[in-house]
């Protein structure tokens, strides 16, 4: 089974009261609650790509949660991931790290990114019976005034039609999903767990925008 997740900035004091309001009494109890729900959901031999901006942490406390984490590591870098630098760090202990990855999973295409990208490679793609093949995943974002923006921009690419690749006009596809830790209550999910849970979430952005 494969796993994503985003931004979840293990020992990020600052995220406990400021943008995030996470709620926890410390870093401390905020990493450990991270790192149970991680492995209530994650097996040993499943993976897990991190979609960027795993740790605030310095090397050795950054691999201190990196030791208690289960499943097989894929990094896409964010721009908090400073402990990737340190000269120190074992880069054997994740699969791969990329800024930048395409990978196929379950006969779809997922463009895997810490930015969330606008027009990505194979959007357009369909399959037979008219779902996407392609998905963005992403992170960065968080829950911030960020998302109801790109939100509202996926709304209006949904609206605007093209030639479809096999004749005759249809609107064009916009799958760009937010992977971003608290969606799922920190827990990694699958491609199909995130398109359900993007689902509900904007479901419930628009009956919210109502009332």
């Amino acid at each position: 089974m494969r796993y994503y997740i985003a931004d979840c900035h293990f020992y990020h004091k600052a995220l406990l009261d400021h943008m995030d309001c996470r709620g926890f009494d410390s870093v401390e109890s905020m990493n450990e609650y991270m790192i149970e729900q991680w492995n209530k959901k994650v097996r040993k031999n499943d993976e897990v790509v991190i979609l960027g901006d795993l740790s605030w942490g310095n090397l050795a406390q950054t691999q201190q949660i990196l030791n208690q984490l289960q499943g097989h590591l894929f990094m896409i870098r964010g721009n908090h991931d400073y402990f990737l630098d340190d000269k120190q760090f074992d880069r054997s202990q994740f699969g791969w790290i990329e800024t930048y990855k395409e990978l196929k999973d379950n006969k779809r295409k997922v463009v895997l990114c810490h930015y969330p990208i606008a027009c990505y490679n194979g959007q357009y793609r369909k399959s037979e019976d008219g779902q996407a093949k392609t998905y963005m995943l992403h992170g960065h974002i968080h829950n911030t005034q960020d998302q109801p923006i790109l939100d509202a921009y996926q709304d209006y690419v949904h609206r605007q039609w093209h030639d479809a690749i096999g004749g005759g006009k249809e609107h064009i596809p916009c799958q760009i999903i937010n992977c971003f830790c608290m969606y799922s209550d920190y827990q990694p999910m699958t491609l199909d767990e995130w398109i359900e849970i993007d689902k509900k979430r904007r479901q419930s952005t628009k009956i919210n925008d109502t009332i």
